[in-house]
C-alpha cells in the first residue's frame, strides 16, 4: 500500500496532535484524510484506531529492537543480570551470539546478525512511517498501511523465532496482544477508547449524531484543520501557546544578544557605538528595502 499523500482534491485534512511516549516535544501528532459527508462517529472512531495504532507501533519497535540486541525476555521469576547469577552459582545459558543484557531482563541470546538486521530494518520502517516528520511530509496515515508494517514485523519476528515467543515476552504481547493487555504497559494511560472520546477543534466539539459539514461547513472539502482527542467529560483541550517554541527560542536569543550590546555600551566611554548598526536612523528603511547589505562594487571587506 504506497503512502497516502497529501494533495487530493475534495478532502478535508485533519491534523491530529497527540503525544507518543519518548516524544521530544508535544508537537507530535498525524495527518488524517476524511470529507464533510463523514458522520462524526465514524471520523473520531478512525481517528481512535490510529492514535491506538501508533501507540502500539512505538511499544512494538521497542520490544523487537530488545528481541534483535539481546533475545527473548526472561521468565519474570527468573530477570537478573547474568554475572550476578553466575556469582552466586547460577546456570546461564550462553549462545553463539551471546551478548549479556545490562538490563537482565533479556537472556543475551539474540538472533544472528542476518536476522537481527531484518528485524531492525522491519522496525525502522515502521517507526518513519508513524512518525511526526510525515506532518511535514504532508503524508496522511491509514490503518491499513500501519497494519501492513506491523505484519511485516510480524513476519520478520516469526523467522527469527519460528518456536514462536515466550508468552511473558513484551514483543509477543504487543504484536498478538488486544488493547486491553496493553494497558499494563507503560502505554496504558496514553490508550483511548473510541466510545470515551471527543474530537475538538478551535475550542468547538464535533458533535456525536452529527456530520463532519456541521462543524467545517459543506462547502469546506479543502479544509486543514488541526483537532485533539479527549475524553469524555474533560471539557476542551488547553489552547495552543500564541508563540510557538521556534519563535520563543528566536525571541530569547535575540533579547540575550540586545543586553550584551547594552552592557557594553554601559561600559563603553567612546561614542563608537554609533557604528552599530540599530543606531543608523536609517536602518529600517535599508532593511524593509533589502539594501542594509549593498557594498559598493569592487570594494571587498
Amino acid at each position: 500500500v504506497r503512502p497516502t499523500v497529501v494533495g487530493r482534491a475534495n478532502m478535508v485534512l485533519i491534523s491530529l496532535q497527540s503525544v507518543l511516549p519518548g516524544a521530544q516535544s508535544a508537537n507530535d501528532g498525524f495527518l488524517f484524510e476524511t470529507t464533510t459527508s463523514t458522520p462524526v462517529d465514524e471520523l473520531i472512531d478512525s481517528l481512535v484506531d490510529i492514535h491506538n495504532a501508533r501507540l502500539r507501533s512505538c511499544l512494538i519497535a521497542d520490544a523487537v529492537k530488545g528481541l534483535a540486541m539481546y533475545g527473548v525476555m526472561k521468565r519474570p521469576e527468573d530477570v537478573g543480570t547474568d554475572h550476578v547469577k553466575e556469582i552466586t552459582g547460577g546456570n546461564v545459558e550462553r549462545g553463539d551470539n551471546y551478548v549479556e543484557d545490562p538490563s537482565g531482563l533479556r537472556t543475551g541470546n539474540p538472533p544472528d546478525e542476518k536476522m537481527a538486521e531484518i528485524l531492525n530494518r522491519e522496525v525502522r520502517a515502521l517507526e518513519e512511517y508513524i512518525h511526526k516528520n510525515q506532518v511535514q511530509n504532508q503524508v496522511a496515515l491509514t490503518l491499513p498501511e500501519i497494519t501492513g508494517k506491523i505484519n511485516n514485523v510480524r513476519g520478520a519476528v516469526t523467522m527469527a523465532y519460528p518456536m514462536g515467543l515466550p508468552e511473558w515476552d513484551l514483543a509477543h504481547l504487543a504484536l498478538d496482544g488486544s488493547v486491553d493487555k496493553l494497558k499494563g504497559t507503560y502505554l496504558g494511560g496514553s490508550l483511548i477508547e473510541a466510545k470515551n472520546a471527543s474530537l475538538w477543534t478551535c475550542n468547538k466539539e464535533f458533535r456525536r449524531g452529527q456530520l463532519v459539514s456541521d462543524r467545517l461547513g459543506s462547502c469546506n472539502e479543502k479544509t486543514k484543520v488541526v483537532a485533539k482527542l479527549t475524553t469524555k467529560g474533560s471539557g476542551p483541550p488547553a489552547r495552543e501557546p500564541v508563540v510557538s517554541e521556534t519563535e520563543r527560542n528566536a525571541m530569547t536569543a535575540f533579547y540575550f544578544k540586545r543586553q550584551e550590546e547594552l552592557k557594553r555600551l554601559a561600559e563603553a566611554d567612546e561614542d563608537d557605538y554609533l557604528n552599530s548598526a540599530w543606531a543608523d536612523p536609517k536602518g529600517m528603511k535599508k532593511s524593509l528595502q533589502g539594501l542594509d547589505n549593498v557594498k559598493a562594487p569592487g570594494l571587498r571587506f
